[in-house]
């Protein structure tokens, strides 16, 4: 018997705002990008097992260069020597890019905030990002400190943060951060940050940023939309305040916070790629990127080499991309379902019948290429789960057959088959192995050699050359078609009795030397349709060892 866990020792932590702050309700979607910092080399890279090197991290600042990220957190320099040797050879070596702010962290302690303008020297320009904890818990458990003087080491750095960046060359703006935010009552962090504000008096041409950090994830994400909301109606010097967003994912709804809290009023995103951070993980910024992008939004980020980015990222971390990690996972295109495949193989078919302007392809909330991903390699996956829909629709993309419905049926069944008696997924050329296989240009126990045609008005006469059960022989018969007369000899030299019920045709390849394929159903005597198909250059050929197929198909079977 397991213990009863004792849910009565937890009660909610959170403050709701001292007035409604609704007003984020009655908006529908987000309607364009925030501004983005990645703060991947430091949440991201304090979170891991074994922090990046020197040159691992100046590789990772390149990624998100060339994804597009225009503000990185680049560490917390008075931390450690690693984390001021790297900014500082982002600085040397000249390797911020003009159209890009480096942004440090420090904490509101004058020796921390003095190493770290120390550690910015040379630098163009930079987001100076100073924070001190406002918490209920923080204060009485950590600090012992009243609100006021909770709310003067915030001024006294903000003050400190001012002075220095006087003092220094380049360009430096001011962050502030009531940290441990959600657990803050809204209307004192409020009166921190105005304090702060009231110290940096921001302007439309030096804004300052105030960040309302998901420290730890403490409500449902419409209490922490509200939190922002009233802040965000309530802050001094509003017009000139940048308000930024900085969630955690205790309770795994860092995504749900985040687009919440853009439509409460919010201007700026900080997170990390694929959700790396402390506990749970920052906010993933991949995945509200790319949730913008599906409403038709430009993200103003670049994951178009989706898999590129994945690669990078774990070479660089140690980390590991969940399979089914939104848009990134190498899974989440993926329908094993047999009923998913269908919908989207006719989805993708109406959409190069109609020449569609918007994405509308059923269960792929945007087009898995966008991303770089492939339709034949990620989408339509095989195994014993797997439809008639997926299967057909994988060797048609694939090799270009496209199977009569009634033989994709057969064909699913032994595909599942197959992939269900190995128990794994079947990789594209392992389904057209099945086909092959089971109906392509079997030559066993018939065996075409040589046809040859005389027509009399609408009767055919032909002269099989074949080999059955090893023996070499010509087969003479008449019929009202080329097939006719064909399937006639073949009766006249087997003895099997069947009818021909299905015949399609097409090409098989484009041009001059283009084959040719026929698909052929017989139904034998139990009531049984039986498949085979024939490819050849010339179509009567084709359509001739289609039907031979058919019947050896039929033979094997009994």
């Amino acid at each position: 018997m397991y213990k009863m866990m004792d849910y009565t020792k937890y009660q909610r932590g959170y403050y709701m705002p001292p007035v409604p702050s609704f007003d984020w309700v009655n908006k529908e979607y987000i309607d364009k990008a925030p501004i983005w910092c990645s703060v991947d080399l430091r949440d991201g890279n304090q979170s891991l097992v074994i922090p990046m090197s020197l040159d691992e991290k100046l590789a990772f600042f390149k990624l998100l260069v060339k994804v597009g990220f225009k503000e990185i957190e680049v560490g917390f320099p008075a931390a450690s020597e690693t984390e001021y040797a790297f900014l500082r050879a982002l600085i040397d070596q000249d390797l911020i890019p003009d159209d890009v702010t480096v942004q440090v962290l420090t904490q509101a302690r004058e020796h921390i905030i003095r190493k770290t303008f120390e550690a910015l020297k040379g630098c163009k320009q930079a987001i100076v990002h100073v924070y001190n904890s406002t918490s209920f818990a923080q204060r009485q458990q950590v600090f012992k400190k009243t609100k006021e003087e909770i709310k003067q080491i915030a001024v006294d750095g903000a003050v400190l943060l001012q002075n220095l960046a006087e003092e220094a060359e380049g360009n430096y703006r001011f962050e502030y951060s009531p940290e441990s935010f959600t657990g803050t009552e809204p209307e004192y962090a409020l009166e921190v940050c105005n304090a702060v504000l009231d110290v940096w008096k921001p302007t439309s041409e030096k804004k300052a940023i105030i960040n309302l950090p998901v420290t730890v994830e403490m409500s449902l994400p419409h209490v922490y939309a509200s939190q922002v909301e009233y802040i965000c109606k309530h802050l001094k010097y509003r017009e000139n305040v940048v308000v930024s967003l900085h969630p955690h994912n205790d309770r795994g709804c860092g995504v749900a916070d985040s687009e919440l809290g853009l439509l409460a009023g919010a201007d700026r995103i900080e997170g990390t790629l694929f959700g790396n951070g402390e506990r749970t993980g920052n906010v993933d910024i991949i995945t509200l990127a790319m949730n913008l992008y599906a409403h038709g939004v430009n993200p103003k980020l670049d994951f178009s080499d989706m898999p590129s980015i994945c690669e990078t990222y774990e070479r660089m971390t140690g980390m590991h991309i969940s399979e089914r990690q939104p848009y990134a996972g190498k899974l989440v295109f993926a329908a094993f379902s047999g009923s998913h495949q269908d919908a989207i193989a006719k989805g993708m078919k109406y959409r190069e019948e109609h020449d569609l302007q918007h994405w509308t392809v059923p269960y792929l909330p945007i087009d898995p290429q966008d991303v770089g991903r492939e339709y034949e390699t990620d989408v339509i996956r095989i195994n014993s789960q797997s439809g008639k829909g997926g299967i057909g629709y994988l060797l048609e993309q694939n090799y270009g057959y496209d199977l009569p419905p009634k033989m994709r049926e057969d064909f699913g069944y032994k595909v599942k088959s197959v992939s269900d008696h190995l128990h794994k997924e079947l990789m594209p050329e392992e389904v057209y192995a099945v086909f092959a296989e089971n109906y392509l240009n079997i030559s066993t126990p018939l065996e075409l050699l040589d046809y040859h045609f005389v027509r009399n008005h609408d009767v055919f006469k032909v002269v099989l050359t074949v080999k059955y059960n090893g023996w070499e022989q010509d087969v003479t018969a008449t019929g009202n078609g080329r097939l006719d007369a064909v399937s006639n000899a073949v009766k006249k030299l087997t003895g099997m009795q069947y009818t021909l019920t299905t015949y399609q045709e097409h090409a098989l390849d484009k041009g001059s030397t283009a084959r040719a394929v026929s698909y052929v159903g017989i139904e034998v005597q139990d009531g049984k349709t039986v498949w085979g198909a024939g490819v050849h250059e010339d179509i009567i050929a084709a359509s001739i060892m289609g039907l031979i197929s058919a019947v050896n198909h039929a033979e094997v079977s009994k």
